[in-house]
């Protein structure tokens, strides 16, 4: 049995276990070294001052993990987010994904987000490093494509693009609740 949790401090190394190779092996992040358990212990206790930060796990394995981040500074934008989620690569396209999605949106609804923004690496032409998987997973869910940056990222010698897509999942009326 998946159980998804807000994640703690203390799942910060399990968490790290499954960004590491997506840093090291992929384009699907554009960060090029692994942070350190320090620096990714201290994301999650940023995260959560204000967004959601979720754990699946099962049998007390981590599984995956997804969160949510502010999407712009400025006031106007208070009611949208970033939206993040990793999967351990063994467990890819075993529905935890989806699992950890809906709980995420779930979390942002009852903190009174309106709007999930989904940042996407994508490649013009798929090649081992990126597919476009990501793409895919959040049309699925309901996301839709609402912008591209051309050539904007740099890794492994090559350029990758980048996506914008949105889900809207809330009321957008006249005099909206902060959600924080």
């Amino acid at each position: 049995m998946i159980e998804i949790h807000e994640a703690k401090e203390a799942d910060a190394a399990g968490l790290l276990a499954i960004y590491a190779p997506y840093v090291e092996h992929t384009a699907i992040t554009f960060e090029y070294e692994v942070p350190t358990l320090e620096e990714f212990t201290d994301r999650i206790r940023q995260t959560k001052t204000k967004y959601p930060y979720l754990v699946a796990k099962q049998d007390g394995k981590v599984l995956g993990y997804a969160y949510a981040g502010q999407f712009h500074a400025r006031e106007a934008y208070a009611w949208a987010v970033e939206t993040s989620i990793y999967v351990d690569e063994s467990y890819k396209h075993t529905g935890i994904g989806g699992k950890l999605h809906a709980a995420l949106e779930k979390a942002l609804k009852e903190q009174g987000f309106l709007n999930m923004n989904a940042c996407i690496a994508y490649a013009p032409k798929e090649d081992e490093y990126l597919t476009n998987n990501s793409v895919e997973f959040h049309a699925h869910l309901g996301y839709r494509m609402v912008g591209q940056f051309y050539q904007c990222g740099y890794k492994f010698g090559r350029w990758y693009d980048m996506v914008w897509m949105e889900k809207l999942i809330g009321e957008h009326g006249a005099n909206p609740k902060r959600p924080f």
